[in-house]
């Protein structure tokens, strides 16, 4: 009973170090697909992604940018698998969410 507590506690450390591996290179990649495109001032703030999407090589993703005080959440589907491709690639699906904001300096 030992070994197979052992088992499973091993393969849910390999499988929660290859989902932050997985949220690290999307998020990588959305930065690089936005630089790429000539937006440098928008930042990448959050990616989130379900549970299963570090096992497959299609995955439908949330991102979330921000430029100066306006903030955007995007719907993003993600084809290919940072660890077993070489590219992946990011496309946009729809915008979620648009927050602005406006802010009166001294």
């Amino acid at each position: 009973m030992g070994k197979l507590f052992s088992l499973i506690v091993l393969l849910a450390l390999g499988y929660a170090g290859l989902y932050f591996y997985y949220g690290v290179a999307v998020e990588q990649e959305v930065q690089q697909q936005l630089d790429d495109r000539g937006l440098t001032s928008v930042s990448v703030d959050n990616v989130e992604y379900g549970l299963l999407a570090p096992l497959n090589t299609s995955a439908n993703i949330s991102a979330t940018v921000s430029y100066r005080g306006s903030q955007a959440a995007l719907n993003l589907t993600v084809q290919g698998h940072p660890l077993f491709f070489d590219e992946i690639s990011v496309e946009l699906d729809g915008l979620q969410a648009l927050r602005l904001g406006i802010g009166f300096g001294q």
